[in-house]
C-alpha cells in the first residue's frame, strides 16, 4: 500500500531520527549522553501530582471532556495570564484547551492555510512550522534568525509578493533553537507587520517562564492593539516538567480562536479532566520549583559556557530557554559535526539544518541533563580534540 503524497512531502520528525541513531549508539555499547532533545529532566512538582491522583479517584472524570476545555481549567489559565502579563481574557470566547502547544501549532495553520497560502516561518524554527504549513498545501516562507540581527526576523526584508500571499506568520521567544529573546519593540513592530498586511501573528510562548539574569519574557497581547491580529499559543510542558502530561491553551484574538477550537473540535475530543485538575492545581501553585528549576539550568549554563570557552567557543550566556545554539567549526557542515559528536565522543547534538536552512553552521545544545554528565561530555569532547579551532586540533 502506498501512502499519500502528502505524507511524502514531510520528513521525518527529526527528534525520532535522533532517536534512531542514540539507540543504535546504546545497542553498540556506547554510553551517551544525549544534549539533544529539551525535555526536562526534572520531575513534577508534587502538590500537581497529589492533584492528580485526587482527580483520579472521581469517576466524573472518566467522561469525555468539554470542547475547548473545561470552564474551571480556562478561568485558571486565564487568571495565570493576568498575574503574569497582566492582560485579560474573555473566557467565552479568547481562550480554548491545547493538547499540548505543538497540536496547537499544527492545527492553526490547518485552520488557515490553504493550498497557495504562504506561512512565514522563522529560520531556524521549530520544524513543526514548516511540516504542518506543507502538509496544509501551504508554502513555508523562511525569515532567516541571524547573529547580526540577536536571531530576530527582519520584517523589511520579506518580499511584498510573499507578504500579500502570506496567512500566518511564526514567532517564538524565547526561541527555540537560538536561545534568543525578545524585548517589547520588536513585538510591537511584528504586531504592526501584521496589521500592515493581514496576517494572523502566532506567538509560540512555551518558554516563558525560563528566564534568567532578570530578563522576563513578554506576552504579544502586552503590546497595545495585538489582539486584532494576534493568537498566542502556551504549553505546560516546560514551565511545570509536564512535557508527557500534553496541556496546554491558546489565548487571543476571538476569531482564530474559536476556528481553532472548532476544528479541534472535529478531530479530537479535548484534555482528560483529570490532567485539566492537575494543570489548575499548577496554576495556583507556589512557583518556587520554577525558580528552583532556573537556577538548576542557569548553573548548567555556566558549566557550559566556562568549558566551551576552554574548547574555543567563546560564547554569551543565553537568558532563556535550556537550549546553547552554537556554530560548527570551520570546514564543517552541521550534520558532519553533529556525527563527529556521536561517532567520537558518544555524545548527542542536533545538527542547526534541523531547524531550517539557516541552521546551517550551527548545532544546539540541551541543558536537560546533570552538571556531572554535562561536564564528562566537554571532557570527551577535550579528550578528542574535539574544538572550534579544528584546525589546531588536527582531527
Amino acid at each position: 500500500m502506498e501512502v499519500s503524497k502528502r505524507l511524502k512531502s514531510i520528513p521525518p520528525y527529526v527528534f525520532a531520527e535522533i532517536g534512531k541513531k542514540r539507540q543504535a549508539a546504546i545497542a553498540r555499547g556506547v554510553d551517551v549522553i544525549d544534549l539533544g532533545i529539551g525535555d526536562p529532566d526534572q520531575p513534577t512538582p508534587r502538590h500537581i501530582v497529589e492533584a492528580m491522583h485526587q482527580a483520579l479517584d472521581q469517576p466524573v472524570n472518566y467522561k469525555y471532556p468539554p470542547f475547548g476545555g473545561t470552564r474551571e481549567y480556562r478561568l485558571e489559565a486565564a487568571k495565570w495570564c493576568h498575574n503574569r502579563f497582566g492582560i485579560d481574557i474573555d473566557l467565552d470566547n479568547e481562550i480554548t484547551s491545547l493538547i499540548g502547544s505543538k497540536e496547537g501549532i499544527h492545527n492553526i495553520i490547518a485552520a488557515y492555510v490553504d493550498p497557495g497560502d504562504v506561512a512565514l516561518i522563522p529560520d531556524p524554527g521549530y520544524p513543526v512550522y514548516g511540516t504542518s504549513t506543507i502538509l496544509a498545501g501551504g508554502t513555508p516562507h523562511h525569515m532567516p534568525l541571524g547573529a547580526s540581527n540577536d536571531f530576530l526576523p527582519v520584517f523589511e526584508d520579506i518580499p511584498q509578493a510573499v507578504a500579500l500571499k502570506a496567512k500566518i506568520m511564526f514567532l517564538n521567544y524565547p526561541n527555540n533553537p537560538t536561545a534568543a529573546v525578545c524585548d517589547l519593540s520588536f513585538l510591537e513592530r511584528a504586531v504592526a507587520y501584521a496589521a500592515k498586511h493581514d496576517i494572523l501573528l502566532v506567538h509560540d510562548l512555551a518558554y516563558s517562564e525560563m528566564t534568567f539574569d532578570g530578563y522576563k519574557a513578554h506576552s504579544v497581547f502586552e503590546v497595545p492593539k495585538a489582539r486584532d491580529v494576534a493568537i498566542e499559543l502556551h504549553s505546560l510542558s516546560k514551565t511545570y516538567n509536564m512535557t508527557g502530561w500534553r496541556i496546554g491553551f491558546a489565548i487571543g484574538n476571538s476569531q482564530p480562536v474559536k476556528a481553532l477550537a472548532q476544528l479541534k473540535s472535529n478531530i479530537d475530543t479535548d484534555v482528560f479532566k483529570a490532567i485539566q485538575m492537575a494543570a489548575i492545581a499548577a496554576f495556583n501553585g507556589p512557583r518556587t520549583h520554577i525558580d528552583e528549576c532556573n537556577a538548576l539550568y542557569t548553573e548548567r549554563r555556566d558549566v557550559a559556557v566556562e568549558a566551551l570557552d576552554k574548547l574555543g567557543w567563546h560564547v554569551k550566556p543565553n537568558k532563556a530557554t535550556f537550549y546553547m545554539w552554537l556554530p560548527v567549526p570551520a570546514g564543517m557542515s552541521s550534520s558532519q559535526f553533529s556525527n563527529l559528536m556521536l561517532d567520537t565522543a558518544g555524545i548527542v547534538v542536533p545538527p542547526g539544518t534541523a531547524y531550517g536552512p539557516s541552521g546551517e553552521g550551527w548545532f544546539r545544545v540541551s541543558l536537560c541533563t546533570g552538571k556531572e554528565r554535562l561536564k564528562e561530555a566537554f571532557a570527551r569532547m577535550e579528550k578528542h580534540a574535539i574544538t572550534f579551532d579544528r584546525a589546531a586540533a588536527k582531527v
